[in-house]
């Protein structure tokens, strides 16, 4: 079972770095990497690409400390 700070969520919040909401797709988290990728999207498109790594960030942090539930 992947836990906090485990290799898998340190490989999934690079992947959310680079693409948000691939990191929350890598851990079988569909709906969680839509929402992420469509947060992240809006705040790119709404800030005319400057803001839009605040997105990134998020997504990254949402990877590395998501645990299943038990």
């Amino acid at each position: 079972m992947p836990t906090q700070g485990s290799t898998g969520n340190v490989v999934a919040a690079v992947c959310s770095f680079f693409i948000a909401g691939l990191g929350q797709l890598v851990q079988g988290r569909i709906g969680a990497a839509l929402f992420h990728f469509l947060l992240t999207l809006a705040i790119w498109v709404i800030s005319f690409g400057t803001l839009g790594w605040i997105g990134h960030i998020i997504a990254c942090i949402d990877a590395a400390r998501w645990s299943p539930r038990r």
